[in-house]
């Protein structure tokens, strides 16, 4: 039970940061904004009034709204329909922003708590991560170990480490490596024939890390934020045009998002070489960007759609008329429903592969 409200406060939290960007930018821009949801409708009561803003609590709680004055309908003075163009891109453009700016800190943190590879010390192997009842579990190894030597071989590299190891399969062998301050010595059998997605002795291994703080790792957020997105897009076409397979371009519904989540949130993090919480933070992380980006997308009713809409304005100073806008996005809007309706039963009917 504590696992659902983890995963449903989590999500609901990155809906509500996209609204609050909507909301913020209708402050800036003069917007009234007559109700600020917390959870979608019905309506379980209203909280307070403050700022001629109406802030309620909903019974739906995977997530938030904001409902500002005049949305659809600029006849209204002063609404967000009456505004110009680029305010109404403005605001549009606030949601997905704000969520993309929560990947950037949620990435900062990730590369600050992870590390980055030491630039002066890439021909050391450490260990990142022990596979449970592996030769090396058994023989003691330790995340962070040093290995120096394999037997009488120096080790400078991750691939003379591997041939090494390759050369002793199935005979005792003496890794020598270095913990702290000591240098120790420890045996083993490498395997010959080891489980699925463990190596001979059951490590990972990677170079030394240098620690940054969550600041100076910011513009590493960005720029580990800017590929995400471009995997996503890549993603995306290759979706679009056939070229992804099934299984892998397969949207996904919240039992979905959380079956991920659970898989996850119970993995052992020893063994998968990160600090605790690290690989959670980052599924979130790809959740905030996903909800970023498909926003951006130009389908109607989402914020990339409803830009989509202002730009003749810009472009020809030629407004589409508010009717065609408002019932293409009602359309779509149910279009959208039954799409979310089918991504969620497949959920329950085909549920996802997590081993792949």
């Amino acid at each position: 039970m504590l696992e659902v409200l983890e995963f449903v406060a989590a999500l609901a939290a990155l809906i509500i940061i996209h609204e609050i960007g909507h909301f913020i930018a209708c402050r800036i821009f003069k917007i009234e904004v007559e109700e600020f949801g917390l959870g979608f409708p019905p309506r379980l009561t209203r909280l307070f009034t403050w700022r001629n803003t109406e802030y309620t609590l909903n019974w739906i709680p995977l997530g938030g709204f904001v409902k500002p004055k005049g949305e659809n309908d600029p006849s209204i003075p002063g609404s967000l329909a009456a505004a110009s163009p680029w305010v109404r891109i403005g605001v549009y453009l606030a949601g997905p922003l704000s969520n993309l700016l929560v990947a950037v800190l949620l990435y900062a943190i990730i590369i600050s708590r992870v590390g980055v590879t030491d630039p002066n010390r890439l021909n050391e192997v450490m260990i990142t991560g022990i596979s449970a009842s592996s030769p090396a579990e058994q023989a003691g190894l330790q995340v962070d170990d040093r290995i120096l030597q394999v037997n009488d071989v120096v080790i400078d590299g991750t691939e003379k480490l591997q041939q090494a190891v390759y050369d002793s399969l199935d005979k005792p062998t003496t890794l020598t490596i270095q913990r702290g301050d000591e240098s120790l010595e420890v045996t083993l059998v490498p395997r010959s024939n080891p489980p699925e997605g463990q190596g001979a002795i059951g490590i990972l291994m990677g170079t030394p890390f240098v620690y940054v703080n969550p600041i100076q790792a910011l513009p590493m957020g960005a720029v580990a934020t800017y590929d995400h997105s471009a995997a996503l897009l890549s993603m995306i076409g290759q979706v679009i045009t056939g070229k992804a397979d099934s299984e892998e371009g397969r949207l996904v519904g919240y039992k979905g998002m959380f079956d991920i989540y659970s898989g996850i949130r119970n993995s052992d993090s020893t063994s998968s070489g990160y600090p605790a919480g690290v690989e959670v933070m980052g599924f979130f992380t790809s959740i905030t960007i996903s909800l970023g980006l498909l926003n951006l997308l130009p389908i109607p009713v989402v914020d990339g759609g409803r830009i989509l809409f202002a730009l003749p304005e810009i472009l020809f100073r030629k407004r589409i008329p508010p009717k065609f806008e408002n019932a293409i996005n009602f359309v779509s809007f149910a279009l959208l429903i039954l799409l979310l309706i089918f991504i969620n039963l497949q959920d329950f009917i085909n549920p996802i592969d997590l081993t792949k």
